[in-house]
């Protein structure tokens, strides 16, 4: 308190004359001006000199320019987040629109070259397009020959029976992604009646009602991928081709949608019986695979969400029936996850009849067997208006055909038996991939799409191969020829390193399966997914799940226009509501 004088002092003699920022600084110097000032200052003296300067409005201004400035806050985490989701937008958005752009301005391709090998790919579906897609078309002069003339994403079409997706928006025609190819790539809309393994023909009927006098055609080729899928298996019931509707092509969707409106505006009608509304109100699903679930679910949606507020009179008769043959539903996956499938059909009021068999189906009902608490079998009469067969895959005939050629395929059923390779047991220029094969894998989309990857490298390490050893041949006539020993001794330096590259070549695998996991929508908005993670398997299932499995269907979309039409029909449904119109 000693330097209060000097304080006083240094104020007086200087506020007077100089600017108030200056007496401050020089009170400050003098390490006598203790922060606050106010507190440092006591005597009426100095109180004065401080009413002086804050009655000049100055006090306040010099304190704040001269005392130290608190650190600037450092942008925070959120703010960092905010930026970087702005950036990711933007990205995205060039990145769709560069998609489109690219995709509707296709290159100039190379034309056909007589002096390579023909490579016959049959199908259009998972395995046919994974192939033609990873393929390098430059190495070989490709055909497809397929009766549809589009690839169509299958785990979305329970979705289109109800209208929650439109059925153009899963499809992606196939001369979309063939004509971007560098090399060209021919496309032939016909059905193959035949597969001649002698002559290496392929005989087919152009699918065409302007096809005129066309009649059947043949195609010579030197390889052949068969990818021509499995039709629907029917395990010899009765009636259910006549009755029932398959789920399986864009076709199948439509009539079942249909059917669906048919059966709810008829149990409308007036003077209609009450066993025949509830006869026409009884929708049946028979396979409780991923199909006939998400399809069970997808109905049951379409009931809670549009028919009962559009159709109330439907409201107390419309009814869900799931039927299995085996203990449960959803057999490959976690039992846990089966339980809780189960739980969420029964509060969803979808009833599940499981260890029960369908003996005969007739066109209103169907006659199903199971076994009693007694343990004694039953036959029970279960009407219905709608029947969807979602069971499982039958061998085309084209491929039985083709089974009957071969010896070594004479113990096969359920396809054409493969090796390691995928190819065709018994010969050496056939593969098969997909549900027409016999590959010791479940036949889904997951496995025939790896498979066509697997033959796309193995068709381009054949590539190289044979361009490697005809590279050697000529090297070593070269070396043969030389005259000089520089010559020769450069030649063998080169054939050396051609031989190091030829054994990398021949290095590739077999096909290897790499399973990533199973999905299933199960209505009221959720979802189960047993999913493969590190060293084992996540089980999940709600509505997270339910997000999960938007977003990863979303990722496996063909392209990115098939990915913006379905996210324009999730919002479309969201926002009105599934159309309720009979086509």
């Amino acid at each position: 308190m000693a330097a209060r004088p000097s304080v006083t002092r240094a104020l007086a003699s200087i506020a007077p004359a100089t600017s108030f920022k200056r007496a401050y600084t020089v009170a400050q110097r003098q390490s006598a001006f203790q922060s606050p000032v106010r507190s440092a200052i006591k005597s009426s003296h100095e109180s004065s000199i401080l009413q002086r300067l804050n009655a000049s409005g100055q006090f306040r201004r010099v304190h704040a320019e001269l005392s130290p400035k608190p650190p600037k806050k450092k942008a925070g985490f959120f703010r960092w987040l905010l930026r970087l989701t702005y950036l990711g937008v933007i990205g995205g958005v060039v990145y769709t629109g560069y998609g489109i752009y690219q995709n509707r301005h296709p290159i100039e391709q190379q034309a056909p070259d007589p002096s390579k090998k023909t490579l016959v790919v049959l199908g259009t579906g998972w395995g046919a397009v994974s192939l033609l897609k990873n393929l390098d078309t430059e190495n070989y002069n490709v055909v497809v020959i397929s009766p549809r003339n589009y690839f169509l994403f299958t785990p979305l079409l329970p979705s289109c029976t109800t209208g929650t997706i439109e059925h153009r928006s899963i499809m992606e025609p196939i001369r979309n992604f063939l004509r971007h190819k560098v090399a060209a790539v021919k496309y032939y809309e016909a059905e193959v009646t035949k597969i001649d393994h002698e002559k290496k023909v392929v005989y087919m009927s152009p699918d065409s009602d302007s096809a005129g006098q066309l009649g059947q055609q043949e195609l010579a080729y030197d390889m052949l991928v068969v990818g021509v899928g499995a039709e629907n298996a029917t395990f010899g019931v009765k009636g259910v081709r006549e009755h029932g509707c398959f789920l399986k092509e864009v076709g199948d969707a439509q009539k079942i949608r249909k059917r669906i409106m048919d059966c709810c505006e008829t149990a409308t009608l007036k003077d209609q019986s009450p066993e025949e509304v509830k006869r026409l109100l009884h929708m049946v699903v028979v396979g409780g695979g991923p199909t006939g679930v998400e399809f069970a679910g997808e109905l049951q949606d379409f009931f809670e969400n549009d028919l009962k507020k559009w159709i109330p009179e439907i409201a107390d008769h419309f009814r869900v029936t799931l039927v299995e043959a085996l203990p449960n539903v959803l057999p490959m996956f976690s039992k846990s996850l089966i339980e809780y499938t189960e739980q969420t059909f029964k509060e969803e009021t979808i009833e599940i009849r499981n260890k029960t068999s369908v003996k005969n189906v007739t066109e209103k009902y169907i006659e199903a067997e199971y076994t009693d608490a007694n343990g004694q079998k039953q036959v029970e009469k279960i009407p219905y208006g709608l029947l969807v067969w979602a069971t499982g895959n039958a061998v085309r005939p084209v491929v039985k055909d083709l089974m009957s050629q071969i010896p070594a395929q004479k113990d096969s059923r359920r396809g054409l038996a493969v090796n390691e390779y995928l190819v065709v047991k018994g010969t050496d220029n056939i593969w098969a991939v997909g549900d027409c094969a016999v590959a010791n894998y479940a036949p889904t989309a997951q496995v025939a799409s790896q498979e066509g990857a697997f033959l796309a490298r193995l068709f381009g390490q054949m590539a190289r191969t044979e361009e490697l050893e005809s590279r050697l041949a000529l090297l070593s006539e070269e070396q043969s020829r030389a005259a000089k020993k520089e010559d020769r001794d450069e030649i063998l330096r080169e054939i050396k390193e051609l031989q190091r590259r030829f054994r990398r070549v021949k290095q590739m695998g077999p096909f290897e399966y790499s399973h990533q996991g199973s999905l299933a929508y199960i209505g009221s908005e959720k979802a189960v997914a047993d999913i493969s993670w590190l060293t084992g398997n996540l089980a999940s299932g709600g509505q997270l799940t339910y997000l999960f499995w938007r977003s990863a269907y979303l990722s496996m979309c063909f392209s990115t226009r098939n990915r913006i039409l379905v996210i324009m029909d999730w919002t479309k449904s969201y926002l009105f509501g599934r159309d309720v119109s009979r086509e």
